[in-house]
């Protein structure tokens, strides 16, 4: 079966390899589109993340370099091995697509996001969605009814946003604020406006300002390099601040921002991947206004509640896709378009065929 294979740095390569087997408690599926997210993108221009390498296996798939791509996507069953019950043979549905141990102290607490020796089905091994076909574990794998497929592709990116909104407690009523207007950004203002939260955008490219008002996802969208954000957030708050703020844009300046807009006692939720240590002034930024800040990785038990709010309606993703291309032609108008044509695309699809 043709597939889209990691080598390394800048190295991917479509190729044929073997069909993977259906073995019991698995269900094997055609995946139908696959999208294209930031840690696609730092595999490509910057090489491995961690295992595998070309040398040393994941310790959970147990394979090396190379491996087939391709963690965000939806498919339709094709098989179903023994013991799978409540799927058939037609479904649409998507892949949870995480490798866990299940005997580490977080995996024992539910928290299998936090897994010690966690990895992702295409990165770490496990096959991938570019490629024609994939077996899966039933246990992630979730029917989606008659949500689109390509839409579909986007509820892993929606469940880690749904994990960041529940970890921060976000309630009706509530005022947030986001910072970035990226996908996980732009998917964090779709998830709080679907939970009843006024949400304010801050973001510094015109066209992630415009997809944020025209997607429906922001009360309000705020420039900070021209506009003062703490000034509106207060004006849209009577002078209180935000309940919440979530950093999405993975920067120094606009976790400082995010922290002058927090009413007192509010919190920040971290979702970004930050490659670089900040400075802060804990007194000042935090302590003095008794305020919290919280990370949030990942997803545990969440894409049950992403499916339902995406078929609900209450989150339309449809706006988020951009573009659509084949697999074929995924570095020049995958990789290298997400780069030079950042501002304009949210996210890629890719299909096999």
């Amino acid at each position: 079966m043709k597939a889209a294979r990691f080598y390394g740095k800048e190295d991917i390569r479509i190729e044929e390899i073997a069909e993977p087997e259906l073995r019991p408690g698995t269900v094997k599926i055609a995946p139908a589109f696959n999208g294209i997210c930031g840690s696609d993108l730092h595999l490509f221009h910057n090489g491995p993340l961690g295992l595998p390498t070309a040398d040393a296996p994941h310790p959970l798939s147990g394979e090396t370099l190379p491996v087939v791509l391709g963690h965000e996507f939806s498919g339709v069953v094709e098989a179903i091995g023994e013991g799978v019950e409540g799927l058939a043979v037609g479904d649409s549905v998507v892949v949870e697509p995480l490798m866990v141990d299940d005997t580490c102290p977080a995996c024992k607490a539910g928290k299998y996001n936090l897994c010690a020796q966690m990895g992702f089905i295409g990165i770490a091994g496990g096959g991938g969605g570019l490629s024609e076909h994939i077996v899966v574990e039933q246990r992630w794998v979730h029917p989606i009814g008659d949500l689109p497929l390509d839409q579909a592709a986007l509820i892993e990116p929606l469940a880690v946003s749904l994990h960041a909104v529940k970890h921060a407690g976000a309630v009706a009523g509530q005022t947030a604020v986001v910072g970035g207007a990226g996908p996980i950004g732009l998917l964090v203002a779709a998830v709080l406006k679907a939970k009843g939260v006024r949400t304010i955008v801050s973001e510094v490219s015109d066209a992630r300002r415009a997809k944020a008002v025209s997607a429906g996802v922001a009360d309000i969208v705020v420039d900070p390099s021209t506009e003062d954000l703490e000034a509106v957030v207060a004006a849209h708050t009577g002078g209180a601040g935000a309940d919440l703020a979530f950093d999405a844009a993975g920067v120094a300046p606009v976790v400082h921002q995010l922290l002058k807009v927090l009413a007192a006692g509010g919190r920040l939720e971290v979702v970004a991947i930050h490659t670089k240590p900040i400075d802060l002034n804990l007194t000042g930024e935090l302590i003095m206004g008794d305020r919290v800040i919280g990370g949030s990785i990942g997803y545990a038990n969440d894409h049950v509640e992403a499916i339902a709010l995406a078929r609900s309606g209450k989150v339309n993703l449809a706006p988020f896709i951009t573009s659509r291309i084949l697999v074929d032609d995924i570095i020049e108008q995958g990789y290298h378009r997400l780069i030079a044509n950042k501002d304009n695309e949210v996210k890629i699809l890719v299909s096999m065929r």
